[in-house]
C-alpha cells in the first residue's frame, strides 16, 4: 500500500502535472496537423475513397514533420510520447509507473479529441476522417500490420532516448518522424497508418465512427509492448547503460 501510494503521490507532482500539460500540448499539435493533412487531401480517408500517390505523400510528410516536432517540444518535460503505445512501450520498460501512464494516456487522448473537435468545428463542411481498413484487409491483419508499424516506431523511441548517443541524440526526434512518415507510406492505403491509439480515438470520437476501432488499439499496445521488451532486455539491457534509468522519452 505504501509503494502504491508513493506512486500516486508522484503522479501528482508539480512536475508529473507539467508532463500532462505538455503530452496534452504536442499531442495536440500532432494530431492537429496529421488529421488535419488527411483532411485537407480530400481522398486519403480509407473509409471514403482510395488514396492516390500524391494524397498518401502529402500525409505521410505531415506526420514525420509533425511527429517531429510534437516530440522535440515535450522532450525535456514528458519524454515526447505524443502516443498511448509509446507511453505503454515505456512503462512496460519500468521507465514511467502505472498511475502516470494512466494520465498520460488520458491527456494524450483529450488532446487529439479537442484537435480533431477544432478541425470539425473550423472546417463544418468536411467530415473529420476516421481510421479504418481496407476491404482486402481482415482486423487481424489490419492490427499486426499496426502492431508492427508501431514496433518500428517505440523501437526507434527507445534508441532515440539512448544517453550514450550524446549530441546526436538531438536528432532523435527526426528519426521519431521520419519512421512514421515511412510507415505511413507503407500501410496509408491498407489501415492509414495510424500508430496512435489516441490519433485514432479521437477522430472515432468526433467522427462517429468506431467500426474496427480495437485494431488501433490492440495492434499498437502489442507492438509498443514487444519494442519496450526487446530493447530494454535483449538489445541494451539496464546494465550496460551505466546511468540510472528516469522517466523514459527522448
Amino acid at each position: 500500500m505504501a509503494s502504491l501510494g508513493s506512486r500516486l503521490q508522484h503522479s501528482i507532482t508539480p512536475f508529473a502535472l507539467r508532463s500532462y500539460l505538455a503530452e496534452f500540448i504536442s499531442t495536440f499539435i500532432f494530431v492537429f496537423a496529421a488529421v488535419g493533412s488527411t483532411m485537407a487531401s480530400r481522398r486519403m480517408m480509407v473509409d471514403a475513397a482510395p488514396a492516390d500517390s500524391s494524397s498518401l505523400v502529402a500525409n505521410a510528410v505531415a506526420t514525420a514533420f509533425a511527429l517531429s516536432v510534437a516530440v522535440y517540444i515535450s522532450a525535456n518535460i514528458s519524454g515526447g510520447h505524443v502516443n498511448p503505445a509509446v507511453t505503454f512501450g515505456m512503462a512496460i520498460g519500468g521507465h514511467i509507473s502505472v498511475p502516470m501512464t494512466i494520465f498520460y494516456w488520458i491527456v494524450q487522448m483529450l488532446g487529439s479529441v479537442m484537435a480533431c473537435l477544432l478541425l470539425k468545428t473550423i472546417t463544418i463542411s468536411k467530415h473529420v476522417p476516421v481510421h479504418g481498413i481496407a476491404e482486402e484487409m481482415t482486423g487481424f491483419g489490419a492490427a499486426i500490420l499496426e502492431g508492427v508499424m508501431t514496433f518500428a516506431l517505440v523501437y526507434t523511441v527507445y534508441a532515440a532516448s539512448d544517453p550514450k548517443k550524446g549530441p546526436t541524440g538531438a536528432i532523435g526526434p527526426l528519426a521519431i518522424g521520419l519512421i512514421a512518415g515511412a510507415n505511413v507510406l507503407a500501410s496509408g492505403p491498407f489501415t492509414g497508418g495510424s500508430m496512435n491509439p489516441a490519433c485514432s480515438f479521437g477522430a472515432a470520437v468526433v467522427g462517429g465512427r468506431f467500426k474496427n476501432h480495437a485494431v488501433y488499439w490492440v495492434g499498437p499496445l502489442i507492438g509498443g509492448a514487444v519494442a519496450g521488451i526487446i530493447y530494454d532486455n535483449v538489445v541494451f539491457p539496464a546494465e550496460l547503460r551505466g546511468v540510472p534509468e528516469g522517466l523514459g522519452g527522448v
